[in-house]
């Protein structure tokens, strides 16, 4: 068994994966870490170029595009390893950078999952977007990140360098105890792609196991390498997805209140991409709603097998209040204002 699996899944990303795949071959190993390459289904030349350039990294084909969630589910049933990183293949690692995560999780057996701080690629000293310094999550299901909230993302200044608690970490560098990862049902394939390791990250932060950040590791993702922000079938993933983990996740005395002001919210959130004139933004709107309405039925068997086996139902990482209502309404742009 290895000690530490990098798996990085790819689709398409060829020259992605030419780009950030030297650093992290190079600095992985040197930290004992062994390098894999889930290939998704390319079309590209991926896979001959790993096979060519790439020969100390472990390659594994899957036939077609499972999507993110379900191409880990198949690749990590190919990895024997005690802790594994899924790592996106837009991410640029720096020396000993599994060191602080290997040496956090060894000493605390209760923590299920870490991540390290993340900054943005192209803006160096800003965090990153999806990720930054640890993911939270507020009443209404809207997750940010200390370093992140809504669209402000803060400049690092070193104001995030303590490990805390977080509800979610980040799928773009999530450092998971494998055992903890199957124990906990995997990646919801459902999901496809987009907010699956949040849902993933709850059932394990409700069932007792722990997560944090260690931001002495440090790394810097590209972000956006597949779906753009914009981009209208992410919108419609990320408002469904999050549905759907609500609703598999939620406390049942939640339930009902959470979801008649999601429906409301995401009206507003419809009519606010109409003023904008952005309509095929509201249209993935609607169809997420409809689309989540249509596979509820289907999603009631993983929400009771969640409720029974939930052993923490008040989770101090998701907060009480709304993210919405502190951003708009008083003004808190940064995590350390909340």
């Amino acid at each position: 068994m290895d000690k530490i699996a990098v798996v990085i899944l790819n689709w398409n990303g060829c020259e992605m994966l030419r780009s950030f795949l030297p650093s992290v071959v190079r600095f992985s190993e040197a930290d004992g870490g062994v390098v894999y390459v889930a290939d998704n289904g390319s079309t590209d030349a991926s896979v001959e170029m790993l096979r060519r350039e790439f020969p100390s990294v472990h390659l594994i084909v899957l036939e077609k595009n499972n999507g993110f969630a379900d191409g880990y589910n198949l690749a990590l049933k190919q990895v024997n390893a005690e802790y594994v990183v899924l790592l996106n293949s837009d991410v640029e690692v720096t020396e000993h950078w599994l060191a602080p995560l290997v040496d956090f999780m060894d000493i605390h057996p209760e923590v299920a999952a870490c991540q390290p701080k993340i900054r943005s690629w192209r803006q160096r000293e800003q965090f990153e977007y999806a990720g930054a310094a640890g993911g939270f999550i507020d009443r209404y299901g809207y997750p940010f990140c200390r370093g992140r909230i809504l669209g402000v993302v803060e400049t690092d200044k070193g104001q995030y360098d303590t490990v805390i608690p977080i509800f979610w970490a980040t799928g773009a560098a999530l450092f998971i105890r494998l055992k903890d990862y199957w124990e906990a049902g995997g990646l919801d394939g459902r999901f496809f792609a987009h907010m699956e390791e949040i849902d993933l990250c709850w059932r394990l932060r409700s069932r007792g196991r722990q997560l944090v950040c260690v931001p002495q590791s440090e790394v810097f993702h590209v972000g956006g390498a597949t779906l753009k922000k914009e981009n209208p079938h992410k919108t419609f993933l990320n408002f469904r997805n999050n549905l759907v983990m609500l609703y598999k996740n939620l406390p049942q005395e939640d339930l009902l209140p959470v979801m008649r002001m999601r429906a409301v919210l995401d009206y507003i959130a419809m009519l606010s991409f109409v003023l904008k004139g952005q309509i095929p933004n509201a249209l993935a709107v609607l169809r997420a709603c409809r689309d989540y309405a249509s596979l509820r039925p289907s999603l009631t068997a993983s929400r009771e097998e969640n409720l029974k086996k939930t052993c923490l139902t008040v989770i101090p990482e998701r907060t009480k209040s709304s993210i919405l209502a502190q951003f708009y309404l008083h003004g808190k742009k940064f995590f350390s204002q909340l």
